[in-house]
């Protein structure tokens, strides 16, 4: 293959890669994806000489590696609220997101009103993550959503959300309800193991 042409899908990849990269709705995703297709681009732009490119996209590349590095620490930044069954703020994130929650989650009804454990988590002030469920019995909750919104999607939600849990006096979540393969593949790497057919992870104190 002409060497000239390697060199034009080198550019195109990277070109299509930064496209791809503004269709995420996960910030994480959108800024991994951005900094590999810029990489790419710039590479192209100094292979073809095109000096002030190249600088754009590593200008590029540092803006993202820097961001991901401070949205890798962003826990610190996260607040867990105890929400109520009627609460405002639960409400309006049920809502807003229904159409997206029933994709994850095709069993959740969108009523709270009977559920007893409801924790909603917010990162620089903004909804990220919301837990609700049912107390079986001392320290034990069935979980009937545990939901994270598209930009906050990387597992950190959940990581600082199960941290902060024991304080609450839960030592061990259940998930027992009809679940999509990609919740599936988020509760395993969350530390849920199945048990006769449920999904549980038992947190430590």
């Amino acid at each position: 293959m002409d060497i000239s042409i390697l060199i034009e899908m080198v550019g195109y990849a990277g070109s299509i890669l930064v496209v791809v990269s503004m269709l995420m709705s996960s910030v994480i995703k959108l800024r991994v994806i951005n900094t590999i297709g810029s990489g790419i681009f710039a590479l192209y732009a100094l292979i073809i000489h095109s000096y002030p490119t190249a600088l754009m996209n590593f200008c590029l590349v540092t803006i993202n590696i820097y961001n991901l590095v401070k949205l890798s620490k962003k826990d610190q930044s996260y607040e867990l609220i105890d929400a109520k069954s009627d609460d405002g703020l639960l409400s309006y994130i049920l809502n807003y997101y229904r159409h997206d929650i029933r994709k994850f989650f095709p069993d959740f009804a969108g009523d709270s009103r009977i559920l007893d454990q409801a924790y909603v988590v917010c990162c620089n002030g903004n909804p990220a993550g919301v837990l609700l469920g049912v107390e079986r019995e001392n320290g034990v909750v069935d979980v009937k959503l545990d939901y994270s919104v598209p930009a906050y999607r990387d597992c950190s939600v959940g990581k600082y959300l199960y941290s902060k849990l024991p304080a609450k006096g839960i030592h061990t979540l259940v998930y027992s309800a009809e679940e999509s393969e990609t919740h599936a593949a988020y509760l395993i790497r969350m530390g849920f193991v199945k048990e006769n057919g449920v999904y549980i992870r038992r947190i430590a104190g």
